[in-house]
């Protein structure tokens, strides 16, 4: 049997439906088998690094490893930010890459390339996959490959990087019966469970103020059911990591918003008050606890559950570390909760109820602004209940999105946290829409990232699929120039001087798109309206925002998570729990001004 035929027939039975690539001569031969062979779907799009990012959210979105192949030297590097992005986002993914004849690799010679577009993509890779390997000989291909698939989904999923020779792929092999299913595959997840807290539910219980704190992890362990189910019988609160905004949905009483350097202030209060947070599937990085590691942790008890041991008491000391899958974790806590009905911590959930009547996300953003981005985000969820999925770039945008979408409970949100590209929305967006198909995908975007992979508006329109596109365009790139504003004097070089975008509604009808404006507040009510005016077409909407809108609130630099720009002294500190506002702090964002270090109280 042909190599290239093989791995036409081994996609297939491991159950991918779509392989996105660029064309390429040294994987000429691997397109030809599964053109011949009918599956999977190839989607050619027009750029690597978008193959790369819709692999992504396919593996994120159905726990199938997603495929992408690329040719030689500038195809395969083109996949590298892709790939990095699997890697840091526990993305499982399989990458396959043509390459030179064998004859023609320079080995140890002295020279720098010996083979047209010889390159050593393997080298390169190794740092941001799991695991990739050089095919050296054709019948090594049925091993690797059940082996790729094998690595990228056990334990923390992630990317998977095969090159393979062109003359390996149109050379002959024995495969036993001839079929790719006949490979001796080993089982996807291998589940892992290691010390459990037996008295776990009695410790939620017992603590006034606990929070389960839940990231990425989640998702990456397909354990999402069990959350929800476990949330529902210990009745704790649940912060959420960029990457777990859908663990629960938002309407879900126990959810209380986003966390980290630019979430939710409610939440973050929250935090600062918990005194128990069990952590589950996420990393504790930088951008969920800020930088102060000590203040974060202080007297309270952190109970982290993580399969990788090294992300455990690593920044944030003295948690008691839990090395577990958390699929498996969830499913032994079940088990025990299952037995009790805890009482709901009342007071608590209204302490946390009232920082969020306080601290509105729609009054956050601060500067000039024709339409405020916060409330443009909650009416853009009222007109997407049929959605499958929320798919986010990189910038502003991304975090007023983070702040205040209202996912359901049937929709995904995806971007790109640990690695934080820019031009991941519409390729991934491509991916996801194709195995969600028919159901449309919602794509917000800034005018800065959207212009990295704009190309793939081709790709859209050819496979005419429904994605609903919102370009939030502030005419800069608006995350670094807030950055210049605070820290360089109001030099914005690169960000606003220098910088410049289309007409987003003009080109996008240049590729065959139906496309309006809006730039008024009154009116994006109807222009929401409009992109969803045919469920199964691509739109899309250019919003046209002000460029000194600035995103807040925001962990004040070296302070604790609690402390978030423009800091306030929290009302309770001159109001009494009960008394009213002053008339004067109604319907904004209620509290006082201070300076960082003033050493003010905060909830």
């Amino acid at each position: 049997m042909k190599v290239a035929d093989y791995i036409a027939e081994f996609l297939e039975a491991r159950g991918v439906q779509h392989v996105f690539e660029v064309s390429g001569g040294y994987v000429a031969h691997m397109l030809d088998s599964i053109h011949r062979r009918g599956a999977p779907q190839i989607v050619s799009v027009h750029h690597e690094q978008s193959a790369a990012f819709a692999a992504d959210a396919v593996g994120r979105t159905t726990g199938v490893p997603g495929v992408a192949m690329a040719t030689a030297g500038p195809g395969a590097t083109n996949l590298l930010t892709g790939v990095a992005s699997c890697y840091f986002d526990s993305s499982p993914a399989v990458f396959i890459t043509g390459h030179v004849h064998r004859r023609d690799r320079k080995g140890d010679r002295p020279i720098r390339q010996l083979g047209f577009q010889e390159t050593d993509i393997v080298s390169m890779a190794r740092p941001v996959t799991k695991e990739a390997w050089e095919v050296r000989a054709p019948e090594d291909v049925p091993r690797l490959l059940a082996r790729a698939f094998h690595v990228a989904l056990s334990g923390r999923p992630g990317p998977v990087l095969i090159d393979i020779p062109l003359d390996v792929q149109y050379a002959d092999i024995e495969v036993g019966d001839g079929s790719a299913s006949s490979v001796d595959l080993p089982g996807e997840r291998a589940g892992h469970l290691g010390a459990f807290p037996s008295d776990l539910i009695e410790q939620l219980q017992a603590a006034e103020r606990p929070l389960i704190w839940v990231g990425g992890g989640v998702r990456a362990a397909r354990a999402t059911h069990l959350l929800r189910e476990f949330v529902r019988r210990v009745r704790v609160p649940v912060v959420c990591s960029l990457l777990a905004l859908d663990a629960l949905p938002w309407a879900d009483p126990y959810r209380v918003g986003f966390i980290g350097a630019y979430g939710n202030r409610w939440a973050n209060l929250a935090a600062g008050e918990s005194d128990l947070i069990l952590v589950l599937g996420a990393r504790l990085d930088i951008r969920q606890t800020g930088s102060e590691t000590d203040s974060f942790k202080g007297d309270r008890t952190i109970i982290h559950v993580d399969c990788e041991a090294g992300e455990m008491n690593n920044r944030v000391r003295g948690c008691d570390a839990i090395e577990a899958d958390v699929k498996d974790f969830l499913t032994r806590a079940l088990e025990l909760a299952s037995a009790r009905a805890p009482e709901e911590p009342a007071a608590w959930l209204a302490e946390i109820a009232e920082l969020r009547r306080r601290y509105p996300d729609t009054e956050e953003a601060k500067g000039p602004r024709n339409i405020n981005p916060n409330a443009l985000m909650h009416q853009l969820s009222s007109v997407s209940g049929n959605a499958a999925a929320y798919v986010v770039d990189v910038g502003q945008h991304q975090m007023w999105a983070a702040q205040s979408l209202e996912p359901a409970a049937d929709q995904h949100f995806l971007t790109s946290g640990g690695l934080g590209s820019m031009g991941f929305a519409l390729p991934a967006a491509i991916g996801v829409g194709l195995v969600v198909a028919p159901h449309p995908v919602v794509v917000v975007a800034g005018d800065g990232g959207f212009q990295c992979n704009i190309q793939e508006l081709q790709s859209v329109a050819r496979n005419r699929l429904p994605l609903k596109i919102v370009i939030v365009n502030n005419g800069c790139h608006g995350m670094t120039r807030q950055f210049q504003e605070s820290f360089f004097g109001e030099r914005y070089q690169s960000s606003l001087w220098g910088y410049s975008a289309p007409d987003f509604e003009r080109l996008a009808v240049a590729y065959g798109i139906e496309a309006r404006s809006v730039e008024d507040e009154a009116d994006t009510e109807a222009a929401l309206e409009w992109l969803w005016h045919d469920p199964a077409a691509p739109a899309l909407l250019q919003v046209k925002t002000n460029a000194f809108t600035n995103l807040y609130p925001k962990i004040a630099f070296g302070r604790p998570i609690t402390e978030m720009e423009p800091l306030v002294v929290p009302l309770s500190d001159w109001i009494a729990p009960g008394d009213e506002a002053p008339e004067q702090e109604r319907g904004s964002l209620t509290g006082h001004p201070v300076k960082s270090g003033s050493g003010a109280r905060t909830p």
